[in-house]
């Protein structure tokens, strides 16, 4: 399976995890564990799909600054998109459990925004 393919199944997953078992309602997720379970994957997805695109780094495991610094070289909006789902998906929902589902809209919007992006530059190369 491709990288982007893969990448688009975490997002669904993560899409799949907040339908079928955060409970909506009222505009807000009633189950933070799974809203943690869905920011961690939808973010994950990002990953899978910006570390085919970016390649390896020397030694060490790759952090948020690593990201940031080849985007923008590359993208100033994808950079944007990036910094807005790391708040998101990452720190506002795997950590914090924010249960907010517009929240999660935003978040889950600018992963499929950066999936695109970078599905995009790999057909062009």
């Amino acid at each position: 399976m491709g990288s982007i393919q893969e990448a688009k199944r975490y997002i669904d997953n993560a899409k799949e995890i907040l339908r079928d078992k955060a409970r909506k309602e009222d505009g807000y997720y009633q189950d933070s564990k799974y809203v943690k379970m869905a920011g961690h994957t939808a973010y994950t997805g990002i990953l899978v799909a910006l570390d085919d695109l970016l390649g390896k780094k020397g030694k060490g495991r790759k952090d948020v600054d690593w990201y940031k610094q080849h985007l923008s070289q590359l993208d100033k909006k994808a950079l944007n998109a990036f910094l807005t789902s790391y708040q998101v998906l990452h720190l506002d929902m795997a950590y914090d459990g924010a249960k907010s589902a517009k929240l999660a809209a935003i978040g889950l919007n600018e992963a499929e925004k950066i999936i695109s992006w970078v599905e995009t530059r790999s057909e062009a190369a």
